[in-house]
Formats: structure tokens, C-alpha cells, sequence
């Protein structure tokens, strides 16, 4: 990761990933965060991919299809070949494909920006606050 500004601030974007079980209610349950900091070259992603979690939450679905679909996600976001053409993409444009705007049954919440010191404290933070409590 590459060296934070003068002042020690570093700008960010994020997205909420979450499960819309049912696309016509629009309803769901956060299952993830994505944060994509770009002057420290940092993209990364946290999911809560545990079967048994998802089919608590989000009953009616099938919970190991979704948690395929999620390792998907994350894998893309981590660059890791097997994810296909898209995870070989730079950082920026791995974070547009996450976060764009789709009916599918996983999507993005709009994307907000901030400042952190630390990415990949900040990205833990937010999971924490939306994923986890």
C-alpha cells in the first residue's frame, strides 16, 4: 500500500453489498462491504459468506448457491484469476463492477466516500457496523 497524503488522510469510496431475496420488494439483508481507496492502490472486500448465517437470514434461498455467488464477489474484488476476466481488471474499474447498478439478487447499496488513515481498518470498521451488528 502506498503512503498516505501529507496530512495522513486518505480519501475513500465504499458500497454495502447486500442480498434483495425478493428484487420486486426491494428489501434485503447487508451481507458485505466494499471500500475502494485509490491513491493507496487499496481495494478490498469483507463478506459474510457462512451458510448457515445466510440461511437464518435470508430463508428460502439457497444458502450454498448464494455463498458461491458471494466467494464470487470477494474473489473478483481480490483480483484472483479463477474469478474470470473481470477480477484481471485494475483496482477502479473491480470496484465500478461490484458497485454498479443491477436487478440481480446481490447488489450494492449507492456508493458514499469519506477519509481514513487506514483502508483496511476503515473497511473492518464498516463491516462491523453494517454487516455484523
Amino acid at each position: 500500500m502506498k503512503e498516505p497524503d501529507r496530512a495522513g488522510w486518505i480519501a475513500f469510496d465504499y458500497a454495502v453489498l447486500r442480498v434483495i431475496p425478493r428484487v420486486h420488494l426491494g428489501t434485503g439483508i447487508n451481507v458485505g462491504v466494499t471500500l475502494h481507496a485509490r491513491t493507496a492502490d487499496f481495494l478490498g472486500t469483507l463478506i459474510r459468506c457462512d451458510r448457515d448465517w445466510l440461511a437464518t437470514r435470508i430463508p428460502g434461498i439457497d444458502p450454498h448457491r448464494l455463498a458461491r455467488y458471494l466467494e464470487g464477489c470477494r474473489a473478483i474484488s481480490m483480483g484472483e484469476r479463477q474469478a474470470g476476466p473481470v477480477a484481471l481488471a485494475p483496482p477502479s474499474e473491480r470496484f465500478h463492477w461490484l458497485t454498479a447498478p443491477r436487478s440481480d439478487v446481490i447488489q450494492a447499496s449507492p456508493v458514499h466516500g469519506g477519509l481514513t488513515r487506514d483502508p483496511l481498518a476503515e473497511l473492518e470498521r464498516l463491516f462491523g457496523e453494517y454487516v455484523e451488528r
